[in-house]
């Protein structure tokens, strides 16, 4: 089976929704696709077993009342939202899931006054948006989060989830958690430093070098499906185990944090969440802080994804399944979902290349609970923070920060003040800032692309019809080029112009052939400068505009206003119309 053959293509418009494996469906699957995508999902499968435990275990604080231990949930998430991502998604190898991105903002949702009741219920509103934004043909407009903002919380996020990790990897008393302030916590972790516990570091700092050099050994050993934090943890665990280390040495585990039963031997029963309009109301920032980022990372993954296959994802019918993700995983004590670059990555790498790897990989997952949950007690945390270590350390855009003086001023500023934000403050406020000041600078940026210029006989830099050079300008008109994209960042500039021109021509001549849209600004300054025009007794006349102003101008009115005699398709017409008004005077 040739997948690049299937005849299926990206949904557009409002309430498409294509999922991929009806592709699968239409056009037969292959006996050696499904042995390839059943090993590809086994191997994923594997690689998020670690991660999803650890990530549960990172994003609900201690202390914080749960259903469920942390690293259940943490792998419920994997579980059902890995399963809904594959069925549905609008990419063939995508494979969704919790992720560190999320961290953060789960931390800050169940650790404020919300809870983990409150995360539940921020998760249901995020899914619904993220339903809306697909339905509503808005997957292709997530594309277009400047590239400075994603990388300055992308950085920030690896940041905060190292530092939050700090306590763990130290082997500090879990019963003493860290402040959620960045400068109190940084205090805290150096004024409990004679508090840490070596042997946890000694295990820490060994599965962090050996999941960083296991790639370079791993094909020697033929081990190349085998993920190094697998083999990390289970080392970890039966050193723990063997020497005794959690009784007489005090080395935290999974067991000794979380209970014998920090894993169940099954999945969550349905849970309800609390519901009310006031709640709605104080949750809405944090659910679309969820919506955004679940979008963001869930759609850079598939495009990375798209790369590796030469495909091409369906942006909102992969949304539309990531909003139903999250919709589903809450009433199983689920965490946000999203889709994971990494475990992507490693599905390709794998020989995953449709929907069913995904399936699989859930599965996978699904059969450690059943029947292998209870080995995860004997995992010492000092390895599970080893491997966010890790992960922390291949997420972040580090390269980004040594490039920073070779960055526009404008895109350096709006990186490190959302990774500054991020970490000290928290991702909502970093996302929100970050995207007004890229807002700001977008604006800045474009009213600096726009030139409007004095046009001269002299001018060689248009076709026949519209060149300037050589041709008659008759005393008492003015002629001005609009050159780029006229919004309201570059209307005060024509303000500017026809002030510098010391007083109001007979005739003012603006050409519009090289203005590709404009804004309601940019058509208000020019309705003042044709009622100043008209007010004098002059005469304002458009030169080549393009289809998209001239509707606007059109519907507003201003057509009308200004005379359709006094719109011309180029500028040899317009000079023959100046002369017309400049004879009836």
């Amino acid at each position: 089976m040739n997948p690049s053959a299937w005849p299926d293509r990206p949904s557009a418009g409002f309430l498409k929704f294509s999922p991929r494996i009806f592709s699968l469906l239409r056009t037969g699957y292959s006996r050696p696709q499904l042995l390839t995508d059943t090993l590809s999902g086994i191997t994923v499968g594997l690689i998020a077993l670690p991660l999803a435990l650890a990530l549960g275990v990172a994003s609900i604080p201690p202390g914080v009342a749960t259903p469920f231990p942390s690293p259940a949930i943490g792998i419920f998430t994997a579980i059902i939202g890995g399963f809904i991502v594959a069925l549905l998604g609008g990419s063939r190898v995508q494979i969704a899931g919790p992720t560190a991105a999320f961290v953060p903002v789960v931390a800050l949702v169940v650790s404020a006054k919300y809870g983990f009741d409150g995360l539940i219920l921020a998760t249901l509103m995020a899914g619904v948006i993220l339903v809306l934004m697909g339905l509503t043909g808005m997957g292709t407009l997530i594309k277009f989060i400047p590239y400075p903002v994603t990388s300055g919380f992308t950085t920030g996020i690896a940041v905060t989830l190292m530092l939050g990790q700090a306590p763990a990897f130290l082997g500090y008393p879990a019963s003493e958690p860290p402040p959620r302030e960045f400068f109190e916590r940084i205090s805290w972790l150096f004024t409990r430093l004679p508090s840490l516990n070596l042997p946890t570091l000694a295990l820490a700092v060994a599965s962090t070098v050996f999941i960083l050099l296991w790639p370079r050994y791993r094909a020697r050993l033929r081990c190349d499906r085998v993920p190094g934090a697998i083999v990390a943890m289970i080392v970890t665990a039966v050193v723990v185990a063997w020497l005794g280390w959690e009784q007489a040495r005090g080395v935290a585990t999974v067991g000794s944090q979380f209970g014998p039963a920090a894993i169940p031997h099954g999945l969550p029963p349905f849970t309800w969440p609390t519901v009310s309009l006031e709640r709605i109301r104080e949750l809405l920032v944090p659910a679309t802080t969820i919506a955004l980022l679940g979008a963001i990372e869930s759609l850079l993954s598939a495009v990375v994804a798209d790369g590796l296959i030469n495909d091409r994802h369906d942006s909102n019918t992969e949304l539309v399944a990531q909003g139903i993700a999250n919709l589903v995983c809450p009433f199983f004590c689920g965490l946000p979902v999203t889709g994971a670059m990494a475990r992507t990555s490693a599905n390709v790498k794998a020989g995953g290349r449709t929907p069913v790897a995904g399936v699989v990989h859930a599965l996978t997952l699904l059969l450690i609970v059943l029947f292998f949950s209870s080995f995860a007690q004997f995992v010492p945390m000092g390895a599970i923070a080893a491997v966010l270590i890790v992960v922390a350390l291949r997420m972040g855009e580090w390269h980004e920060l040594t490039r920073l003086r070779k960055m526009p001023l404008s895109d350096a500023l709006v990186l490190v003040t959302t990774m500054s934000l991020t970490i000290v403050f928290d991702l909502v406020v970093a996302v929100e800032v970050g995207m007004i000041l890229a807002s700001v600078l977008f604006i800045k940026r474009m009213a600096d692309t726009t030139e409007i210029t004095q046009v001269t006989t002299h001018d060689e830099l248009e076709t026949a019809e519209q060149i300037a050079h050589g041709k008659d300008i008759p005393e008492g008109v003015l002629v001005y080029r609009i050159f780029g994209p006229f919004f309201f960042g570059a209307a005060e500039k024509m303000e500017d112009a026809l002030l510098r021109a010391r007083g109001l021509p007979r005739v003012l001549i603006l050409r519009l052939q090289l203005v590709p849209a404009m804004d309601a600004t940019a058509l208000n300054a020019l309705e003042s400068i044709v009622e100043r025009m008209q007010a004098a007794g002059g005469t304002v006349i458009l030169s080549g505009p393009h289809r998209q102003p001239l509707e606007m101008m059109t519907q507003a009115g201003f057509i009308a206003r200004l005379g359709r005699k006094n719109i011309r398709a180029h500028f040899d017409d317009a000079l023959v119309r100046a002369r017309e008004v400049l004879a009836t005077r």
